[in-house]
């Protein structure tokens, strides 16, 4: 028990993210299906709108569970928000890359590219998110 005890605080950053990351992914998922859908918004603007609700989801999780930011200096603030939004720019941009090639290139279902765009969007997601954003002074 103390050997699972002990590679659950190694590994406690990768563990929370997986499971906030999985809800963030829900959330960025279930948002884009509502909107293009059930609302018949085209499936890139629906994308744009999944990620921003997700962001916002997934910065006070990051933050406050994952990567345990204990910033609470406003400038340290303004950094951690501008560079958490900003690489998650980067990472929507690839998004709509995946998306925009998966449905009007290749024809494939909006919700089924959605699905497996979501994988790709999480590693990298993490690895900005560990080595940049959130890193430790």
């Amino acid at each position: 028990m103390n050997k699972i005890n002990e590679l659950f605080h190694k590994h406690y950053a990768l563990i929370s993210y997986l499971i906030f990351g999985g809800l963030t992914t829900l959330i960025n998922i279930v948002t884009f299906v509502v909107f293009q859908s059930y609302l018949s918004v085209n499936y890139q603007f629906a994308n744009v709108i999944a990620w921003f609700v997700s962001v916002i989801f997934a910065f006070v999780t990051n933050k406050l569970w994952v990567f345990g930011s204990k910033n609470t200096h406003v400038s340290g603030l303004i950094r951690e928000v501008l560079s958490f939004f900003g690489f998650r720019l980067l990472s929507l941009v690839i998004d709509q890359l995946i998306m925009t090639i998966g449905v009007s290139v290749l024809h494939l279902d909006a919700s089924l590219v959605k699905l497996f765009d979501q994988i790709f969007i999480v590693l990298i997601n993490y690895i900005f998110s560990k080595l940049f954003i959130f890193k430790k002074s």
